[in-house]
């Protein structure tokens, strides 16, 4: 055995093996278990989508043809949850022609092994989607760590393939009619439209979307390694409201709330006697905050302290 995969094996892996012939299940345990994997099993559907919402294994092994629920409609429910969405699902089938591969993969899997099963093939396909799944699972809060609210979405059908929590958690807050897994019409439409610009070779431009005083940006990028032409697209999402700036500026320097507001608006140019007016206090007291936040930042003049926090904001998305 390829030592790669054990060291993958015992990392941690979780694999749920959903099989209705105990024989089937008996083998794949014993060789998963072997190699240092946490095996759980299901002998049925409605098993196999109880235990993949409770336990989030990190694989999952998919008998295609079993009574009841088949394999099929099993990973149809499982991709349509958004808890289980992200589980890649390996496909177990004693079924070799074309239609039944392209369902397969229709359904949502990742990937296939044909019956009668052989445990080395098994271990190694295991290996590699556990690997993709965790390299996603890193991306995905390393890019919530730094703010960045990030989609992988489908532009036939405005589908949201893969997404942070923070993005997750946008998406609800500012569209709560929207399914979790869907886009909201004026994005997909945006979607369509910029992407066909991307592949004509012009600048995509944002998208400025403003929903009961939540202000958001979305920017499309390619996938890397393709330029749209599979039609699955990045996108990644700023709020611009003033709440959301005031926080980075929070998270960025150190400032108090206040303080973090009131060079805000610095920051757009307003003048004490502006600020004075939209935080309900005296340009005296603004003044005052602003000493605070020269002498916090090292600096003398409005200009200098806007410029400081503009770059310490840039520098953060930047290490994205």
């Amino acid at each position: 055995m390829n030592p790669d995969l054990i060291a993958d094996a015992r990392d941690g892996g979780l694999v749920l093996i959903v099989d209705d012939v105990p024989d089937n299940l008996a083998v794949l345990h014993d060789a998963l278990d072997e190699s240092g994997y946490t095996v759980l099993v299901a002998t049925h559907g409605e098993a196999a989508l109880q235990r993949a919402a409770q336990a989030r294994p990190d694989v999952i092994l998919l008998d295609a043809v079993m009574p009841g629920l088949d394999g099929f409609e099993v990973a149809r429910r499982l991709k349509a949850d958004p808890v289980t969405a992200g589980i890649p699902i390996i496909f177990m089938t004693g079924l070799t022609e074309t239609d039944a591969v392209v369902e397969a993969f229709a359904a949502g899997g990742a990937d296939y092994v044909t019956k009668p099963l052989r445990p080395r093939e098994v271990l190694a396909r295991l290996a590699t989607h556990l690997r993709s799944a965790r390299d996603q699972r890193q991306a995905r809060n390393a890019l919530d760590a730094f703010g960045h609210a990030t989609l992988v979405v489908r532009e036939r059908d405005g589908r949201r393939l893969w997404q942070t929590a923070l993005a997750r958690r946008l998406m609800a807050e500012v569209f709560p009619e929207i399914p979790e897994l869907l886009l909201p019409a004026e994005v997909s439409a945006w979607l369509a439209r910029e992407g066909a610009q991307r592949r004509a070779g012009v600048e995509a431009t944002s998208l400025q979307i403003t929903r009961g005083g939540r202000r958001l940006a979305f920017d499309l990028h390619p996938m890397p390694g393709d330029q749209g032409s599979e039609g699955e697209w990045l996108l990644v999402l700023r709020e611009t409201s003033e709440a959301a700036l005031t926080q980075a500026l929070m998270q960025a320097l150190p400032l108090t709330a206040r303080e973090a507001e009131v060079l805000h608006w610095v920051i757009q140019g307003k003048t004490n006697r502006d600020i004075g007016e939209i935080l309900g206090t005296s340009p005296r007291t603004v003044h005052k905050h602003l000493e605070h936040v020269f002498e916090k930042l090292g600096v003398e003049t409005r200009t200098a302290a806007a410029a400081l926090a503009l770059g310490k904001l840039r520098r953060g998305g930047e290490g994205a």
